[in-house]
């Protein structure tokens, strides 16, 4: 008659310590600092990011378009008037004023 034997503690430590690191990397995959999550809140940032660019650069193309028409060599008259109207409060002497 043959007995069976029970497997050892330490073979039972071994399989609880794999175990738990297997846990914790599948953790830290996920939800660690270099996880799928931080990488899906990183593309958002990119995509948030390129659009600011995009409008930053537009708006900066529209301010270098409008100095280069008040500048010295070229002088757009038509833009110098609205520049004038707006930021000094300036109007015509044929012009009425209504507020």
């Amino acid at each position: 008659m043959t007995t069976m034997q029970r497997p050892g503690l330490g073979v039972f430590a071994y399989f609880a310590l794999m175990f738990s690191l297997g846990i914790y990397f599948m953790f830290a995959s996920v939800q660690g600092d270099f996880g799928l999550f931080r990488r899906v809140q990183i593309e958002a940032e990119v995509v948030t990011l390129q659009s600011e660019r995009d409008r930053l650069a537009e708006e900066v193309t529209g301010l270098e378009n409008k100095t280069r028409r008040l500048s010295d060599t070229y002088l757009d008259l038509d833009l110098l008037d609205s520049q004038a109207r707006d930021v000094l409060g300036l109007i015509r002497t044929n012009e009425i004023v209504l507020n």
